[in-house]
């Protein structure tokens, strides 16, 4: 067991081996083709990428990286920050570190394996605590996700901003197009969580925090951030 960090007093483990091999099998093939599709229905992430506004030097976390696609895209659009990003699964980030090598950018980005339920940026990067912590499409694929998004804010530096964009609820979508977007994201283990808004603020609040949260497309994506 890992020393508490020294903003939380949350305990750091070892990632979730089942969770892990869940999502390796889901993604060990998808992984190659995975930016391609995301790009159509994954919407609202390059607006958090330009909400993130890091200052030179800041440290920016990505909680479940994925295949890199966001951190590529945010380590050109600010490039005297310094980027971090891990996953649970060990096959993403095979096609993470190749494709920010391909990039060119590999001596800003920083990798590592980690479970976002269970850990500490002290424990997976060296430091204590990051300016900017974001999660795109992240949550609705966790287990423990209330306590990955505590993490978070517990990884995010005094003065920082934690960004959250996900799957809403589509309130303002036709019935039986929440229904269809519902059962294809059953297929990949997503579930859009219904009280997102509801966890953010009360997760800023115990923070001493303040949150803010912002429907996207009719509420088929939440856009949100913890300061």
């Amino acid at each position: 067991m890992s020393a508490p960090s020294e903003g939380g007093g949350l305990d750091a483990k070892a990632p979730d081996a089942a969770h892990s091999r869940l999502m390796d099998g889901v993604y060990r093939n998808q992984r190659h083709f995975y930016d391609l599709t995301r790009k159509f229905y994954l919407l609202g992430r390059d607006r958090l990428i330009e909400e993130l506004k890091p200052e030179p030097g800041h440290h920016v976390l990505e909680v479940g990286c994925g295949t890199g696609r966001n951190l590529i895209k945010a380590a050109k659009r600010y490039p005297q920050a310094r980027f971090y990003g891990f996953d649970i699964s060990s096959m993403m980030l095979e096609t993470a570190e190749r494709s920010i090598a391909k990039a060119g950018i590999a001596d800003r980005i920083t990798l590592a394996q980690g479970d976002a339920g269970a850990f500490t940026a002290q424990d997976l990067f060296g430091f204590n605590a990051a300016e900017r912590v974001f999660y795109s499409y992240t949550l609705s694929m966790i287990p423990v996700w209330r306590e990955a998004l505590m993490r978070g804010v517990e990884a995010t530096a005094p003065g920082g901003a934690l960004h959250v964009v996900d799957f809403g609820q589509q309130e303002r979508l036709p019935k039986a197009a929440r229904a269809v977007l519902g059962r294809w994201l059953a297929l990949f283990h997503v579930t859009a969580r219904p009280d997102l808004f509801e966890a953010i603020q009360e997760t800023a609040a115990k923070a001493g925090r303040r949150a803010e949260v912002t429907p996207l497309y009719r509420g088929y994506s939440w856009l949100g951030s913890i300061r």
